[in-house]
């Protein structure tokens, strides 16, 4: 019987790093590591109970992925948000709303709705216990669930790229500028509409709630820079 390979000390810095990362990608995209912040790496290893090499490892990573930045002898910080492309994004997600609603209207399946009521009622659970993270976590689930009910994979992949920019810049915003009880209004209207027979509203209220929310977003990234200036 063959015996079992040992492990490198390379490999296990590679299996923490990536562990790493994605804890930092979550903290970074839910606006614990706000966009410009200083990268603490000594605060980061206790937190982690890690050395620097796999912290680093990790920090790379992120740089490759545009997430954080990184400056010889000043060290790392969290990119910050570009205002243009944070509108040219939202902008583009207006029309990619508005079309997987006209295309859900006739495409969405039985089964989908039903994971839709499910994932909804989670939501409104989330928002009563004054779960932030979760609420918007499952929130994007739905907005995502939606999308895909378009049946077309096009359209779904770009829709699931681009909402990853404006998570981060949700994340960033302050809980009580992001409209939590308007956008928890908006999707029980868009609730009532995946509901009706035809859905012929669904495209219409689906771009409504997409700038609705562009518009807080911006307003509150918009300050958060001029503060920082």
């Amino acid at each position: 019987m063959a015996l079992p390979l040992q492990q490198s000390p390379r490999l296990r810095t590679l299996g923490m790093s990536a562990e790493i990362a994605a804890r930092l990608r979550v903290m970074i995209e839910e606006g614990e590591l706000p966009p410009g912040e200083r990268i603490d790496e000594k605060a980061l290893c206790e937190l982690f109970d890690v050395s620097k090499t796999p912290l680093r490892e990790a920090l790379k990573t992120l740089v490759s992925e545009g997430l954080v930045l990184h400056r010889q002898y000043i060290g790392y910080r969290v990119a910050p948000l570009d205002l243009a492309e944070l509108r040219a994004t939202f902008e583009t997600l207006h029309g990619l709303e508005r079309l997987a609603g006209e295309l859900a209207a006739s495409r969405l399946t039985d089964v989908a709705l039903r994971t839709l009521e499910k994932k909804h009622l989670q939501m409104l659970d989330a928002h009563s216990k004054g779960h932030r993270t979760d609420y918007f976590r499952i929130n994007q689930e739905i907005h995502q669930l939606i999308v895909d009910g378009a049946a077309n994979p096009v359209l779904s992949s770009i829709y699931a790229a681009l909402m990853s920019k404006v998570h981060r810049a949700r994340g960033a915003a302050n809980a009580d500028h992001l409209r939590w009880q308007e956008s928890h209004e908006e999707h029980e209207q868009i609730m009532r509409a995946l509901r009706e027979d035809g859905r012929p509203r669904l495209g219409d209220v689906l771009k409504a709630h997409s700038e609705n929310t562009a518009t807080e977003v911006l307003t509150v990234v918009a300050e958060a820079i001029r503060k920082g200036e």
